[in-house]
């Protein structure tokens, strides 16, 4: 009978999978048909970013991927390796972390300005590398690309009087790209149905969110989180009958997953839950972080990141002609806000920000229809 590996034996082993060049090395001659020479093998994290000190930073992830650097025929490459550990959102078992890479690596390459997935095998019992056999954890292959996460922008933008033109010109072609990725239509009904069953329930999650929310805290109280839950359960019941606003789309457009490089030029990493869902998860995804840096560093949606929220939604909606996402969007801005008030992906929050960005998510839940131009007082309609 196989040994049940602990969450800590299996991140130990990935490890030291990842820290054997040899290993590697092996992997890669196999995979690319050549003999190969591995230069060098590093975390990818903080000494990939210029902030790592503001306050506020998202600090839980679902796994550390590794940047890989070799040589083949005399010329220079990197990839990078991503694993998945085992968490509280839907990532308990292997097959849970398997499903995901799987997922990814074909979905990754469908979806324009991505970066594009190489390979997904697995880490067998010997610790080595292959592409899926005997396996204790499945890992994905990419290409790997330079840049900055646009959440570099937004740390920056918290100080600013006024957004500079390159700011407005980013979160414009962000806009255009949603608006023109978001016009790819899927006719499938099923589809749309599963998307909002997961937005509820997934581990990753409404559902998942709200229990990972500590079951002793002063003020979120089992009994609010649970008329959340009811709300959005109920949402899900509005929503089904939606089933004509399936398109493609991002699944987690979030600003750590933008990368930019000059000027607009930009690439997307971590395509997410699915290839087909409503528009208003991106929309959502992406304009929700210019309320929370916003609220960190005011209280309030105001100065240049409330400039771009409102340009953002402003631009998004005259362009793609959606004036109905308004009526859809408020369960998906409850998600992302379950995600932002989280003491387990931010735990050093400052407490009123977290009290607003609750609020938010109340809010969101009572109205049937999401207004832009009410974020503020959505903010502060539960403060005391």
């Amino acid at each position: 009978m196989a040994s049940l590996k602990t969450p800590n034996a299996i991140l130990q082993t990935q490890r030291e999978a990842v820290m054997s060049m040899r290993r590697v090395e092996s992997y890669l001659n196999r995979l690319l048909g050549k003999p190969v020479h591995v230069t060098g093998i590093k975390p990818l994290g903080a000494a990939e970013s210029s902030n790592t000190d503001v306050p506020g930073e998202k600090e839980y992830g679902y796994g550390k991927p590794v940047r890989i650097t070799y040589e083949v025929d005399g010329v220079k490459h990197d990839v990078v390796l991503h694993t998945m550990k085992p968490g509280p959102f839907g990532h308990e078992h292997m097959s849970d972390r398997a499903a995901e890479m799987l997922w990814s690596h074909e979905a990754f390459n469908h979806l324009p300005q991505h970066v594009r997935s190489l390979d997904v095998g697995a880490f067998d019992h010997r610790d080595g590398l292959r592409s899926l056999g005997d396996v204790d954890e499945v890992f994905l292959l990419t290409e790997y690309v330079a840049g900055h996460e646009y959440a570099d922008d937004l740390h920056r933008l918290r100080d600013l009087a006024s957004p500079s033109q390159l700011d407005l010109d980013r979160a414009d072609a962000l806009c255009d790209y949603l608006v023109n990725l978001h016009r790819s239509h899927v006719h499938r009904a099923d589809l749309y149905v599963r998307r909002v069953r997961e937005l509820v329930g997934h581990g990753e999650c409404i559902m998942g969110l709200i229990d990972s929310y500590p079951r002793e805290h002063p003020w979120i109280t089992p009994r609010r989180l649970e008329a959340m839950e009811k709300k959005a359960v109920a949402w899900r019941w509005r929503l089904k009958k939606h089933t004509y606003r399936l398109r493609s789309v991002h699944g987690d457009f979030h600003p750590w997953n933008i990368l930019f490089r000059d000027g607009v030029d930009f690439r997307l990493l971590d395509r997410s839950r699915g290839e087909f869902g409503d528009p208003a998860d991106d929309v959502t995804s992406l304009t929700m972080n210019y309320v929370f840096e916003s609220v960190q560093a005011t209280g309030r949606v105001m100065g240049p990141l409330g400039e771009i929220f409102h340009r953002f939604w402003d631009r998004y909606i005259k362009r793609s002609g959606d004036y109905e996402m308004m009526e859809v969007a408020g369960p998906f801005v409850a998600f992302r806000g379950l995600v932002m008030a989280s003491p387990v992906w931010y735990p050093h929050l400052d407490d009123g920000v977290r009290r607003r960005m609750l609020s938010l998510v109340d809010a969101a839940l009572d109205e049937t229809h999401f207004e832009p131009g009410n974020i503020n007082d959505y903010l502060e309609r539960d403060i005391n």
